[in-house]
């Protein structure tokens, strides 16, 4: 059995329980966290390719695809053949997906605060510092 103190254990248990915190607050507008990831990458930009998205939503590019096909289902996004690379495609936001970005982006802050809210200012810049250099740490291996 894994040691629940563990920095491990720890990272991927917070990580997990934020992230169904978050896609139980999201249910009411069929969306689930990692959705919102990919919908709020494209809402920051789009016209960018799948691969660009997936490094910018840092997720496994397969697992976007999966992400972009419910969420155009859904009208909130859409592909075109890049004119670029026609082995690729150009992904945009619909204005209906931009709309509910702009309704979950104040939900996914509010998230934030709620499970921030005991720690001070400085200890959530420490706590920033260090995840960024593990997350460094990680990319330089």
């Amino acid at each position: 059995m894994a040691d629940r103190r563990t920095i491990g254990f720890m990272l991927s248990t917070t990580g997990r329980k934020i992230s169904q915190y978050l896609t139980v607050r999201f249910q009411p507008f069929d969306v689930t966290s990692e959705q919102f990831t990919v919908l709020n990458r494209l809402a920051e930009q789009d016209g960018i390719s799948q691969k660009e998205l997936s490094v910018r939503a840092e997720k496994d590019p397969t697992n976007v695809t999966r992400i972009l096909d419910q969420l155009e289902r859904k009208g909130l996004v859409r592909r075109e053949m890049n004119p670029g690379d026609r082995r690729s495609f150009l992904t945009y936001i619909t204005e209906a997906g931009r709309s509910l970005n702009e309704k979950l982006t104040p939900i996914e802050t509010e998230v934030i605060e709620k499970v921030l809210k005991d720690l001070s200012e400085a200890e959530i810049e420490k706590f920033q510092i260090i995840l960024s250099q593990i997350n460094h740490n990680i990319e330089n291996e």
